[in-house]
């Protein structure tokens, strides 16, 4: 996979988690109908978990949630641990992937 589609991805990911917990954050205050948390972990497993932490701390939303504040960062270091280890299999791709988090 290109590393510039897989950026694309991780933001797309990323914006419809803090659209999601926006979103819960709102229904909470106005009894909406919830986001529930299997689907608030699923987006986050699937590349949205820094956008989900991020928003959470920003929005105050689901701070007190030990599973979130201690879940989210430990996905986000899964995260970054299969990037590097995807990132040595292809080692040539390491600098194109530094390039591209450097250029944003």
């Amino acid at each position: 996979m290109p590393w510039h589609l897989f950026m694309w991805y991780l933001v797309a990911m990323n914006v419809i988690a803090c659209v999601l917990t926006v979103s819960d954050k709102r229904n909470a205050r106005h009894g909406g109908r919830r986001v529930p948390e299997r689907a608030l972990f699923t987006i986050a497993a699937f590349g949205g978990a820094a956008g989900m932490y991020v928003t959470m701390r920003l929005v105050r939303h689901k701070t007190r949630y030990r599973r979130f504040m201690g879940g989210l960062p430990l996905i986000i270091i899964l995260h970054g641990i299969l990037v590097c280890a995807i990132a040595s299999i292809e080692s040539d791709k390491v600098e194109q992937l530094l390039g591209l988090l450097l250029d944003f």
